[in-house]
């Protein structure tokens, strides 16, 4: 029961760290690569704001904002240096790398004496209702005019361009909303698991996209069931996996490996379904044409 509680709390965190990568990497066709630095980040400015003695959740909003700051980073380098989006990230998040070490001046923070936002209720019941929030902010957004248009940026940036408008200024949008989750998520980890770790970003990219396209395959042709919902309990699904994997046995250290290997599963279930799925529209279409064209007996 523990493990399943755990691996709940810890999909939900990881579930907003997904709605902020889906945003670049679904939303917006873009691989944003500073996730491993904004996701520390996060952690950092959290860390940093409430060792000041400020109030636990202001910490996690100031984390939110400046962590839309590496999103804007990695924008102003492919837009404005013309740098390659998949290079912006790298560069950004090594970049970020020397900032998390140089806010507080150590690679390791522990935070057990600090107040938390989890010290308000039940840290399930927190975490519920903060990533539902999110989730219906995020999905009000996708909504509107400007949530439109960041997804038409992604799909077709041409035709953004040609309804007279400037589709650089919804990438900055977009990657900077994302950067905020993504260091939001960091925030979290830090107040669940107690302490920040320089290292604490390594691998969340993997994560990320193990949520995303896990959720890909929940009812994939659901028009009720959102891309934000499927990212969320994809996250939560991969969490319950490695933390099955690991009480199965494997040691923590081969965690990486489990999650390499449950993106591998995914896509391949995904790219098979797709394959066989199309294989059984073609012969239906084949079926149909064939009784359209059958001649008509003269009786």
């Amino acid at each position: 029961m523990n493990l399943i509680i755990t691996s709940l709390e810890q999909g939900l965190i990881f579930g907003i760290l997904a709605m902020g990568v889906f945003l670049t990497y679904k939303v917006l066709n873009e691989a944003d690569l500073s996730v491993e630095g904004t996701f520390p980040f996060g952690a950092f400015v959290f860390a940093k704001f409430i060792m000041m003695g400020i109030n636990p959740i202001i910490s996690t909003i100031m984390a939110f904002l400046l962590g839309t700051l590496a999103g804007l980073t990695t924008c102003m380098l492919f837009i404005k240096l013309k740098i390659k989006p998949l290079l912006a990230g790298i560069l950004t998040m090594t970049i970020f790398y020397s900032v998390n070490l140089r806010l507080n001046g150590k690679a390791n923070i522990p935070l057990f004496s600090y107040g938390s936002v989890f010290d308000m209720a039940s840290t399930s019941i927190i975490l519920i209702i903060t990533v539902l929030g999110i989730k219906l902010l995020l999905d009000t957004f996708l909504k509107t005019e400007k949530g439109y248009l960041l997804m038409a940026t992604g799909d077709n940036v041409s035709f953004v361009k040609s309804l007279g408008v400037n589709s650089n200024k919804y990438k900055v949008l977009g990657f900077m909303l994302a950067n905020g989750l993504i260091a939001l998520s960091g925030a979290l980890m830090a107040q669940y698991q107690g302490f920040v770790d320089i290292t604490m970003g390594t691998g969340v990219i993997v994560i990320a996209l193990a949520s995303i396209i896990i959720g890909d395959t929940i009812k994939k042709n659901s028009s009720w069931f959102k891309s934000t919902s499927r990212a969320i309990v994809g996250a939560i699904v991969y969490k319950i996996i490695g933390g099955v994997a690991i009480d199965l046995g494997l040691a923590p250290t081969d965690l990486k490996a489990i999650s390499a290997i449950i993106v591998i599963v995914f896509i391949a279930y995904n790219n098979f379904a797709v394959d066989l799925l199309g294989r059984k529209g073609r012969q239906e279409r084949r079926r149909v044409n064939a009784k359209n064209t059958e001649p008509i007996k003269d009786f």
